[in-house]
C-alpha cells in the first residue's frame, strides 16, 4: 500500500528526544525525512550510551528511516544551502530555543517568505512566546512546572519525575498530530502553518483532575503514593515477587470480594460505599495484600482477578513488558535490526491503520551519509558540487 506521507518532504532540524519522536513517526509514514545535523559531530545523541561500535542505540532508535545531511550552519555557505532546499520541501521540524532559528535567519517568516505554503513545527519548552520562552528546558523541568511531580511520589514526601522521557515523547507526538492537521488545511487553502508545541503545555494538557479540582472548590490535589486518592480499592498492592495494580468501581467491587472468598464484606459497613472504603483503605488494603500474600507470583494473582471480572495488572518493567505475547502481538514491542548494534528491542509504531503494515523497513543513517544524494536529488547538485563542499567543510560525513 502507499505509505500515507508517500511524497511529503521533511526537513528536519531537531536534536535529542522531543524532536526526533516527532519526525520519526513521520518517517515510519512514509515521509522523505532529511535530518538536518550541524557539523562537526551531529544530533548529540550519537554519542549516547550504550553504544556498540560507537553506534548508539537512542539514535538509532530515533532516527531509523531518515536521510542525514550534516552541514556546517555556522557558515554563509551552509545556511544558504539550507535556504535552497527549504522552497523544495513541505515541512521542517525544529526543537531549539525560542530565537536560535530566527538568529540564523531560518525562523518561520523567514521560511515563509521563501515557501508561502511551507509548514513548521517548532518544539520546545515553554513555547514561541510568554515570558519563559527564552528558557532552556529538559523534560524533568517540564515535568515539575506543569505540575506533573507535585502529583507523583508519597503524599508526606518529595515530589518525583516519571522515571521515562514523558515530556520529551509527549510534545514530539503533539507535534505530529498538528503536523497531520496543517497537512489537511494547506491541502484545502494552501496556507502553511508555524506550530507551537511546549512541553508544559503539552504535560499541562495531561491533568485530568488536579487543575478543575483546586480551581471548583476548596481541594488541594497532591501527589497519592501507591493509592488512587478519589477510589478504594484503587492502587498498587504488593505481592510475592512483585506488584499489581488493581481499580473497582461501586460496580465492581462485588467481583473482589467474590474472588478473595469474603462475600461478607458486601454487607461490611466500611465498605459499603466507596467514600467509606477511602476512609476504611488501610483495612481493606490488608485484607487484600493478605490475600495476595497466597499466591505464588504477580502473575497467578492478575489470572484470579481478571477471571473474576476485576480490572488488574502487574506493574511490569520495560523488559517484562518486551517479552510479553500481547506486546509481541500487536507490535508494541519490536526488533530492530542495525548493521553495527545489532538487534534489539524497541518500541513500535503506537498507532495501528487497518490493511497496513506495522513495522515498515527502516535503516539508521551514519552522519552525512546521504549528502550528495539530497543535494542531487532536490537540487540538482552536481558531484563536483558537492566534492567542492565537502573540501570546503560546508559537508561532513562519518562512519557511525
Amino acid at each position: 500500500m502507499e505509505p500515507f506521507l508517500d511524497g511529503v518532504t521533511v526537513l528536519d532540524f531537531t536534536q535529542y528526544l522531543a524532536g526526533p519522536a516527532c519526525t520519526r513517526l513521520l518517517a515510519e509514514l512514509g515521509a522523505d525525512v532529511i535530518k538536518v545535523e550541524a557539523a562537526p559531530a551531529g544530533d548529540p545523541t550519537r554519542d549516547r550510551e550504550p553504544k556498540v561500535d560507537g553506534r548508539a542505540g537512542l539514535y538509532v532508535q530515533q532516527n531509523r528511516g531518515k536521510r542525514s545531511l550534516a552541514v556546517d550552519l555556522r557558515s554563509a555557505e551552509g545556511l544558504a544551502l539550507i535556504k535552497e532546499l527549504v522552497a523544495k520541501v513541505d515541512i521542517v521540524v525544529e526543537n531549539a530555543t525560542p530565537g536560535v532559528m530566527d538568529r540564523k535567519g531560518l525562523g518561520y517568516e523567514d521560511l515563509k517568505a521563501i515557501n508561502p505554503g511551507i509548514i513548521m513545527a517548532s518544539i520546545s519548552g515553554f513555547g514561541q512566546y510568554g515570558p519563559y520562552r527564552e528558557r532552556k528546558s529538559f523534560d524533568f523541568i517540564a515535568q515539575a512546572m506543569s505540575g506533573m511531580m507535585h502529583m507523583t511520589g508519597e503524599p508526606d514526601g518529595p515530589p518525583y519525575f516519571v522515571g521515562v522521557g514523558l515530556a520529551d515523547t509527549n510534545a514530539g507526538v503533539h507535534a505530529f498530530a498538528g503536523i497531520g492537521y496543517a497537512l489537511l488545511r494547506r491541502d484545502r487553502t494552501g496556507k502553511g502553518a508555524h506550530i507551537d508545541v511546549a512541553m508544559t503545555d503539552a504535560m499541562f494538557h495531561m491533568h485530568e483532575f488536579a487543575v478543575q479540582a483546586s480551581s471548583l472548590g476548596d481541594i488541594e490535589p497532591l501527589r497519592q503514593g501507591r493509592h488512587y486518592q478519589p477510589a478504594s480499592p484503587a492502587g498498587t498492592f504488593q505481592c510475592p515477587g512483585g506488584w499489581v495494580v488493581i481499580l473497582c468501581t461501586d460496580q465492581q467491587v462485588h467481583f473482589l470480594w467474590q474472588a478473595m472468598g469474603r462475600p461478607e464484606f458486601a454487607d461490611d459497613p466500611r465498605f459499603a460505599t466507596n467514600p467509606l472504603r477511602v476512609e476504611h483503605r488501610d483495612v481493606l488494603t490488608d485484607a487484600i495484600e493478605s490475600w495476595f500474600a497466597t499466591f505464588e507470583n504477580p502473575d497467578a494473582v492478575v489470572e484470579a482477578l481478571v477471571d473474576a471480572g476485576v480490572p488488574a495488572g502487574k506493574v511490569m518493567s520495560p523488559a517484562d513488558a518486551a517479552d510479553d505475547p500481547h506486546y509481541q502481538a500487536r507490535g508494541t514491542v519490536r526488533q530492530i535490526h542495525d548493521p553495527h548494534l545489532g538487534t534489539f528491542n524497541a518500541p513500535g509504531f503506537p498507532i495501528r491503520f487497518d490493511g497496513e503494515p506495522v513495522e515498515p523497513a527502516l535503516a539508521t543513517a551514519t552522519l552525512g551519509e546521504h549528502n550528495s544524494a539530497v543535494l542531487a536529488d532536490l537540487l540538482g547538485w552536481t558531484p563536483e558540487q558537492i566534492a567542492q563542499a565537502e573540501s570546503n567543510g560546508v559537508l561532513v560525513s562519518g562512519e557511525r
